[in-house]
């Protein structure tokens, strides 16, 4: 097996809003914000990665979690000694990266199914929540009240990405609209492998907008006076997810013709904000 790709190449391929949003960050802390990115990205692929095997894919997440733990024999050059160098001087909580695993694995559970919002939000906590728990002891800082801050937005960002990739998601068989909000407004999971866009879907996606809405709002009052200045990158991130949110429901929610995405004149703007301060 080839040793793996350094955190740079990584963040490089993946051309994510995320790493979009590093660039407010001083230079040091935007390489190591760079290297746990990666570390979800390449999680997050190998999950996904359809050519190999569920049962090599779980071999593969746990080659991780020993890693995590810090009980490899050897690490090889790239993103492992990366990861564990980081590890090291943020005394990163080892029980967040292994959660963000485990979040990750819970995609491989066919069928992807949450039958209420409880369930989906557990979920939400270990695929966003968790990586904005890390995030936040990368940036520093003050107050306690900023974990809460990180684990709503967390919330927020992952029911919006939800909303936006519910199309690609069901063609592989990932539902995450909870049952019970589908049945709320008569929308069958039938229809929504069908691509079925009619009244009920478009009730169904501004319910699950507004509680997005809501989550985004309880993060933006969370968050400390006292480490704002430190969470810039995250309220970029806040900011560029909440415009693509306003996006989609300005266009009705029509995720099954086209996949949303904010353009790159409507990133600068956004981030010459960030650049200044202006993020509130």
């Amino acid at each position: 097996m080839h040793p793996p790709a350094d955190s740079e190449s990584i963040v490089k391929a993946s051309g994510s809003n995320l790493a979009f949003a590093f660039s407010v960050l001083p230079k040091e802390k935007r390489a190591d914000m760079r290297v746990f990115y990666a570390f979800c990205r390449v999680v997050d692929d190998i999950v996904d990665d359809g050519d190999l095997e569920v049962e090599e894919r779980r071999r593969r997440l746990d080659a991780w979690r020993v890693l995590v733990k810090g009980d490899a024999a050897e690490l090889r050059p790239g993103l492992e000694l990366e990861l564990a160098d980081l590890q090291k001087r943020y005394d990163l909580p080892e029980k967040l990266l292994l959660e963000i695993i485990d979040g990750m694995e819970m995609d491989l559970d066919a069928p992807v199914r949450y039958e209420s919002f409880d369930e989906l939000k557990t979920y939400c906590y270990h695929a966003a929540g968790a990586v904005g728990l890390v995030s936040i002891e990368i940036f520093g800082y003050e107050r306690e009240r900023t974990r809460d801050y990180a684990e709503l937005l967390g919330y927020a960002l992952q029911l919006t990405n939800i909303l936006r990739d519910v199309a690609e998601d069901a063609e592989v068989g990932r539902i995450y609209l909870p049952r019970e909000d589908m049945e709320r407004f008569g929308y069958g999971e039938e229809d929504l492998l069908a691509g079925k866009y009619d009244a009920r879907f478009f009730a169904l996606a501004e319910f699950i907008a507004s509680r997005a809405e809501d989550f985004y709002a309880e993060a933006e009052a969370a968050l400390p006076e006292a480490d704002r200045e430190s969470m810039k990158c995250s309220e970029l991130m806040r900011l560029i997810y909440q415009q693509l949110l306003e996006k989609m429901k300005a266009d009705q929610f029509r995720v099954f013709d086209k996949r949303y995405r904010l353009s790159k004149w409507e990133l600068m703007k956004l981030l010459g904000r960030g650049m200044v301060g202006k993020l509130s």
